[in-house]
């Protein structure tokens, strides 16, 4: 993977970072990073925040720009879009609502197979953030004083979320229920809404 392109996963990973963290993340000088954030400014991928520091200078954050995610899965996007516009014009929005509910029937039901040979609320996740991250969708799990985080870094169906934001609906549903009676599930941060990511909480109700 060429230097570039671990930038922008790693910044699609972690957020904004300085150039001195990317270099020790990346083991290259910082003269090095900074030589290809300009380059990558210039594309158009990142943009810079000077963030006040207590003492001296304001540190400099990079971060990526929307037009990023054209180096992420992204989907299918135009195919997916032209279906949905295809299904609202054939079947009305109820038959959009149905096409979605049996998508997370299917989806649920392949999650299940696999999620349910684990015991754990903790294994389950790390095998659901697998299935996800195969999918495109760049996800880790965090574990913070007993509450689990599911952090998802991408949207590989950001497009049919923009076009319908049941999709969206059906995604926390879809935790929701994979985790019922283990867990209670909620979504802290949305891409839909301008976040960086989405962020899920999950709060095991079980000792498991």
């Amino acid at each position: 993977m060429k230097t570039e392109d671990k930038i922008l996963h790693l910044l699609k990973n972690k957020g904004a970072l300085t150039a001195k963290t990317l270099a020790e993340n990346l083991n290259v000088t910082t003269m090095g990073i900074r030589q290809h954030m300009l380059q990558l400014e210039k594309k158009g991928d990142i943009n810079f925040e000077d963030i006040k520091a207590t003492r001296g200078r304001p540190t400099r954050y990079w971060s990526l720009a929307k037009q990023s995610n054209k180096h992420f899965p992204n989907g299918h996007e135009s195919l997916t879009l032209q279906l949905i516009d295809s299904v609202k014009s054939i079947f009305g929005e109820k038959g959009l609502d149905q096409l979605i509910t049996q998508r997370e029937k299917e989806i649920y039901n392949l999650y299940s197979s696999v999620l349910n040979k684990e015991t754990t609320v903790k294994s389950k996740l790390i095998v659901l953030a697998k299935l996800r991250t195969d999918e495109g969708y760049m996800a880790t799990i965090e574990e913070k004083n007993g509450t689990y985080w599911l952090l998802e870094n991408h949207c590989s169906i950001c497009a049919a979320a923009n076009s319908c934001l049941n999709f969206c609906r059906s995604e926390l549903q879809l935790f929701q229920d994979l985790l019922k009676n283990l867990a209670q599930v909620s979504r802290e941060e949305h891409i839909m809404q301008g976040a960086r990511r989405c962020a899920y909480k999950i709060t095991p109700t079980t000792c498991k």
